[in-house]
């Protein structure tokens, strides 16, 4: 006999119900009233009834039936049900065989107009069409061919474990059952676009922020471009398609005068222990580039900046 990875849930059904689980998706709240797995002996029923939030059924072994309003439809191992609030229903499990359910039953309200709205866009465009969805699907069973089902053992794993990061994983379970409930009846409408950047722009930000950590190093436009997975003529050409319209060593040269500046300004060490640490090959080219570049030497920079700070010009 093939094992039941549910099993684990059936004795240990206070492990998910216990806990007291409010979830912000959005601009909905979301109460998780009960979850957990239920058995219905062969022959057992549940006479009509209807509730006044939303449940999840999902069948992960046996078979039965269920009536949802007037229409009645057979129930076998990989299906799912959804009855939402005042959805009357009936349900039996086989004269033959154990039915076995998982069962999620929330509360999902809309926060009022401007109270505790989420920040991010995508975030609650993508909730407010789930929840349409979930109060419009029709009343009939479907496959679970979006693998909700393993969403309950992983929120039940997380919560018998406790580990760090559990409660985070156990309100993504709950999130994916809604979404993936909602997918196993799409009925393949095109979805929006999922949000994109312009790759352009974060290979740039990302290759001066690993030149900026490394501009202390010997650094090559092949070196850089490597890390971002791209060629170092399709790094060359980011970099000039910037305003700027820098090469890569001038940008490098930048960014290592900034730190030479920082040094400066900030301490007294010579300016050939200042050009080690910054990556110049010697002081005597530090000051070369230094003045050519700021139209002074990085003495008269240093003085400079002391002078407008109040302090005194230490005797050389």
């Amino acid at each position: 006999m093939n094992s039941f990875p549910y099993e684990v849930m059936r004795d240990r059904m206070e492990v998910l119900e216990r806990l007291d689980l409010r979830i912000q998706w959005g601009n909905y709240d979301i109460r998780v009233l009960r979850f957990h797995l239920t058995t219905f002996q062969p022959g057992k029923t549940i006479s009509y009834h209807k509730h006044e939030e939303f449940e999840f059924h999902y069948i992960p072994r046996g078979k039965g039936r269920v009536i949802l309003g007037e229409q009645e439809f057979p129930l076998e191992h990989g299906m799912l049900y959804l009855t939402g609030p005042d959805v009357v229903h009936y349900q039996e499990a086989d004269s033959m065989e154990a039915m076995h359910e998982l069962c999620l039953h929330v509360d999902i309200k809309e926060r009022p107009e401007g109270e505790g709205k989420a920040a991010d866009q995508w975030e609650i465009a993508e909730a407010h069409d789930c929840v349409s969805k979930l109060r419009e699907l029709p009343l009939e069973p479907a496959e679970d061919v979006y693998q909700a089902m393993p969403c309950f053992l992983e929120a039940f794993q997380a919560s018998l474990d406790n580990y760090s990061g559990s409660y985070t994983t156990i309100k993504q379970s709950v999130i994916q059952i809604l979404l993936r409930t909602v997918r196993a009846y799409d009925t393949g409408k095109a979805q929006p676009s999922l949000p994109s950047r312009d790759m352009n722009a974060i290979r740039y930000g990302l290759a001066l922020k690993y030149i900026r950590a490394n501009h202390n190093r010997p650094l090559t436009l092949e070196d850089v471009a490597e890390k971002l997975n791209i060629s170092s003529r399709q790094l060359q050409r980011i970099f000039k398609a910037q305003p700027e319209q820098r090469s890569f060593s001038a940008i490098v040269e930048d960014i290592r005068l900034e730190a030479v500046c920082r040094r400066l300004e900030e301490g007294s060490l010579s300016v050939e222990s200042i050009a080690a640490l910054e990556g110049f090959a010697s002081g005597n080219y530090l000051h070369a580039v230094f003045r050519k570049r700021l139209g002074m030497t990085p003495s008269e920079y240093r003085n400079n900046t002391i002078l407008r700070n109040g302090g005194q010009i230490p005797y050389d």
